[in-house]
């Protein structure tokens, strides 16, 4: 299983984006889905995760109330929609799948650039 990225992108402060991850092959085989984001010389930080067969969902304190997580198991891909969007949330972010949920990731997609501006 491969994870593909995209959505990225540059966006004023108060806009909105949404990510998405495609996972190849035709079943999803991990338990859960979740999008971290890095900014250069900064630890990887999570943002948010899905549980993928029963939907149940995680948001970071700095995301809650403006980035939501979902997943659409008929086209193996999870989503991020990211409102309300501040310069802080400038970074790479980066979709991962695990076995055995949020605290280690078996597989990472490539990342991509979200730029806000003011």
């Amino acid at each position: 299983v491969q994870l593909q990225a995209s959505g990225g992108g540059l966006v004023q402060a108060g806009g909105s984006l949404k990510l998405s991850c495609v996972a190849s092959g035709r079943a999803f085989p991990y338990v859960v889905m979740a999008w971290f984001r890095q900014i250069p010389g900064e630890e990887r930080e999570f943002v948010a995760g899905i549980n993928w067969s029963g939907g149940n969902k995680y948001l970071a304190d700095s995301v809650k109330r403006r980035f939501t997580i979902s997943r659409d198991s008929t086209k193996n891909t999870g989503y991020l929609q990211m409102n309300s969007l501040k310069l802080e949330d400038t970074a790479v972010y980066y979709c991962a799948a695990g076995s055995f949920g949020l605290d280690n990731m078996d597989i990472w997609g490539q990342g991509t650039q979200v730029t806000v501006s003011s």
